[in-house]
């Protein structure tokens, strides 16, 4: 199937990255948020994230359409990408919407990162288009997309959703259950948990754990991820050797790992080292640097290749 138009409903951070992403595979895009700085808001997106995307922000801007309301902007739709708030009760009326104005061939995905489709599909007349779309931070650069389907999403939507991610240049990975944050947030949640708890503990300081993972296990499962890295770390006999000899240790680390307390006056002292690290610097300086060094990543994997057979 082509995909021609995409709307975007809801335009904070995820939703005016997708936008440049979706402009920059010269699909047209209607956005619709009811924020008073719109315009702004997508022009500024539009002129920093086009040199991320190798576009002209020139030939980007004639692409992208304000919508008056969200009845506007999927009414021409082929896909609907909708970024609005963590709420079950929002979602089920903003889809409730979308199934009514959008067209009945249009795929309608969600980028929520916590609820399942099905939370807020229950009562809708047509389920069968409704799934997640989850992407990770910003999803104009990083290539994940969760493709999560709810109890009545059709094979054919799963299918379709598949297509179209692959077809603005992201990986999708269908995972084959619900469950409440999805696969990523969860991995990234347990390993917060433990990065917390050693803070708390006096261990390392957060500046310290960030260059614990930026120096060994980031780049690791940067390029391989978890269980191939396991598997390499068993040597020729791969992940048997790994689980049968070093099993038995890592069962009784797993039963040492921490739960951190995080009442509010671990919170705030938390809170205060993270900022006692890095507010010398803007929110702009610290993700500009975050990006630039995504990007170089991104170049290098993809100059080296790939081993690992895609799966979905």
């Amino acid at each position: 199937m082509t995909f021609r138009t995409v709307a975007v409903i809801g335009a904070g951070t995820i939703g005016l990255s997708w936008t440049a992403l979706f402009a920059s595979h010269d699909m047209d895009v209607w956005v619709s948020d009811p924020r008073p700085d719109l315009a702004d808001a997508v022009a500024g997106a539009l002129e920093a994230f086009a040199p991320h995307l190798g576009r002209d922000v020139a030939d980007l801007a004639p692409r992208v359409h304000l919508a008056a309301d969200v009845a506007e902007a999927v009414r021409h739709a082929d896909v609907v990408q909708e970024n609005g708030p963590e709420n079950v009760e929002f979602k089920r009326e903003l889809f409730a919407t979308l199934v009514r104005e959008a067209p009945a061939h249009t795929l309608l995905l969600s980028s929520s990162s916590a609820i399942p489709s099905t939370a807020f599909a229950d009562e809708l007349d047509d389920a069968s288009r409704v799934l997640i779309g989850h992407p990770f931070n910003p999803p104009h650069l990083i290539p994940l997309v969760e493709v999560v389907p709810g109890e009545r999403t059709s094979a054919e939507s799963v299918d379709r959703a598949v297509e179209f991610y692959r077809f603005v240049g992201r990986t999708p990975v269908v995972e084959r259950k619900e469950i409440p944050g999805f696969v990523g947030n969860r991995l990234q949640n347990a390993l917060s948990r433990e990065a917390i708890y050693l803070v708390e503990q006096g261990v390392v300081s957060p500046s310290e754990v960030d260059a614990v993972m930026t120096n060994s296990l980031g780049i690791r499962w940067s390029t391989v991820g978890p269980f191939l890295g396991s598997h390499l770390g068993g040597g020729p006999g791969g992940y048997r050797h790994m689980a049968e000899h070093i099993g038995k240790s890592m069962k009784k680390m797993w039963a040492g790992l921490g739960q951190p307390s995080q009442n509010p006056e671990e919170q705030e002292r938390l809170i205060e080292a993270v900022e006692s690290a890095y507010g010398s610097s803007t929110y702009s300086e610290l993700s500009e640097a975050r990006d630039r060094k995504q990007l170089a990543v991104l170049s290098a994997l993809d100059s080296a290749g790939s081993t690992r057979k895609e799966e979905n």
